[in-house]
C-alpha cells in the first residue's frame, strides 16, 4: 500500500472537482495519495464470512432459478457490490465497468468534461454545482452556482455519489451530454458539448495597501510550481503582506499538499495519518524533503518538492465551509506552527483517506481506509479548521459585485499589522 497513490474525497460537500471537468481527481480524491491499484482474484473466505455471505448465495439462487425473467448476472453482482459499498461512509463507493473508464485518478493541466466543481450535500444526498470556471462549456451553457442535478442522459442520478454523477458527466471531447438541473423549484434542461479545459489552479494580483494575493482552486499536479512562480512574480519579499486563498477548495493530492504547507514551514511535522488497524503515520518537513513516518521508526521520503519559501511578511489564509480535505491539511499545519492567520469560517471537516481499487469485473471501489489529524493530534474529520478570526457571510445577504467581507477583513488585519510595525 506504500507505492500506492491515495486520493482524497470530501464529501457532504464533496466537491469533486469532476470539474466536471471531471477530473474526477480533483478535489474528489482527496486523501492519501494510493492510487487505483488492482484487487486480487480467487480470493477465499474465511468460515466465519462464508457463514455470513450464505444468505446472499441464497438469494442468487433463487433469482437464477426461480425469477420470472430473465436476468443479467453481472447486474446482480453490480447491485450486490454497490449495496455493499451503501452500507460504509459516503466517501465510499462503487462505478460499475461500463463507468470505470471515466475514473481518472490523476489531477493533469488538462481534463475532458463541462467545466464544473460539483459537491455532495449530506443531508439530502443530492450533488450540486459549487462553482463553474470562466470560460468553459459549463459557463456558456448557463450553468451556475448552486444547480442541483437531476437526471444525466435521462437517468436520475438523486442519491448517487458524487463520483457516480462525475462519471456519467464526463466524456470524450465533442460529445453532448444532456443535464436536467434543478434551480430553486424549476427544472432547467442542458444540452452540453464536453471539452478539454485547461486548469489553472493558482491566479495571484496585487491588493491595495502593497498587499499580494495568491488563490490556489485545487492541489493538482502543478500546484507548488505555480505558487513559487505566483510569490517571485508578486515579489513576496516587498510587501506589507499576503493573502493566501484556499476558500472553495475541495483538495487534490495529498503530495501536492504536503509541498504547499511546507511553503511556510521550515521543520516539522505537517499530517498524521491514522488507519482502521490502529496504525499511525505522521509526515514531516525538513530540508525540502517530506518524509512519512512510521511507528518503528522507520521512514521515507514522500515527496522532495517540498522547499521553505522563507516569507518574513505576515500571511493571511482565507479558508470557508467549502474548504476540505488537503486545504485543511494546510490549514491545520499553519495554524498551529503560527506561519498563518486564519480568517474565514469553519472548514469542511473531511479528513478521510480514501483507496481507489479496480475489481477483476474492470469495476472500480473507492475504499475509506484512514483519517487525517493535525500535527498536534485534533481530527480534522467531521470537525474542520476553525479560523482565528471568524468572518460570515449571510446566505440571505447578496453581496454587490467585488464585494467579499473576508477578503476586506484580511486586508484591514495586515494593514493593521503594517500601521502598528511602522508606529
Amino acid at each position: 500500500m506504500d507505492n500506492q497513490s491515495t486520493m482524497w474525497e470530501k464529501t457532504r460537500v464533496f466537491q469533486i472537482v469532476i470539474i466536471i471537468t471531471v477530473a474526477l481527481g480533483m478535489g474528489f480524491m482527496l486523501g492519501s495519495q494510493y492510487s487505483i491499484s488492482q484487487a486480487q482474484s480467487g480470493i477465499s473466505l474465511s468460515a466465519e464470512a462464508e457463514q455470513a455471505f450464505e444468505p446472499l448465495f441464497q438469494t442468487f439462487n433463487l433469482i437464477e432459478e426461480n425469477y420470472v425473467d430473465e436476468v443479467v448476472m453481472s447486474d446482480l453482482v453490480d447491485g450486490a457490490i454497490t449495496g455493499m459499498m451503501d452500507t460504509l461512509d459516503v466517501h465510499s463507493g462503487y462505478v460499475t465497468p461500463e463507468f470505470a473508464p471515466f475514473v481518472d485518478s490523476r489531477l493533469a493541466g488538462e481534463i475532458e468534461g463541462i467545466g464544473a466543481t460539483i459537491i455532495e450535500i449530506e443531508e439530502t444526498g443530492e450533488v450540486e454545482v459549487l462553482n463553474v470556471l470562466d470560460d468553459t462549456p459549463a459557463q456558456r451553457s448557463g450553468i451556475r452556482a448552486g444547480d442541483v442535478f437531476v437526471t444525466v442522459n435521462g437517468e436520475e442520478v438523486i442519491g448517487l455519489s458524487t463520483l457516480e454523477v462525475a462519471s456519467r458527466v464526463r466524456g470524450p471531447v465533442g460529445t453532448t451530454v444532456d443535464i436536467t438541473m434543478r434551480r430553486n423549484e424549476e427544472l432547467v434542461d442542458f444540452t452540453i458539448e464536453r471539452a478539454r479545459i485547461e486548469l489553472t489552479a493558482v491566479s495571484s494580483e496585487m491588493l491595495d495597501g502593497n498587499i499580494g494575493y495568491v488563490s490556489l482552486t485545487s492541489f493538482s499536479a502543478n500546484a507548488r510550481e505555480q505558487i513559487d512562480a505566483a510569490l517571485n512574480e508578486l515579489g513576496v519579499e516587498n510587501l506589507n503582506g499576503l493573502v493566501f486563498d484556499l476558500r472553495n477548495n475541495g483538495g487534490g493530492f495529498l503530495d501536492t499538499g504536503l509541498e504547499i504547507a511546507s511553503l511556510f514551514i521550515e521543520d516539522g511535522d505537517l499530517l498524521r495519518e491514522r488507519f482502521g488497524t490502529g496504525e499511525e503515520r505522521v509526515f514531516s518537513v525538513r530540508d525540502g524533503v517530506v518524509y512519512q513516518g512510521f511507528e518503528d521508526g522507520s521512514e521515507r521520503a514522500y515527496t522532495n518538492d517540498a522547499g521553505f519559501a522563507n516569507v518574513t511578511v505576515p500571511i493571511v489564509l482565507l479558508v470557508n465551509e467549502n474548504s476540505a480535505s488537503a486545504s485543511e491539511l494546510v490549514a491545520g499545519a499553519w495554524l498551529e506552527t503560527g506561519a498563518a492567520t486564519l480568517i474565514g469560517t469553519q472548514t469542511f471537516g473531511k479528513g478521510t483517506v480514501q483507496q481507489v481499487i479496480e475489481l477483476v469485473n474492470n469495476g472500480t471501489v473507492r475504499l475509506t481506509i484512514a483519517r487525517w489529524y493535525t500535527p498536534s493530534g485534533e481530527s480534522i474529520h467531521g470537525e474542520g479548521i476553525t479560523p482565528d478570526i471568524i468572518v460570515e457571510i449571510p446566505e440571505d445577504v447578496e453581496l454587490a459585485e467585488g464585494e467579499d467581507p473576508q477578503l476586506e477583513e484580511a486586508i484591514r488585519y495586515l494593514e493593521g499589522l503594517s500601521i502598528s510595525t511602522m508606529d
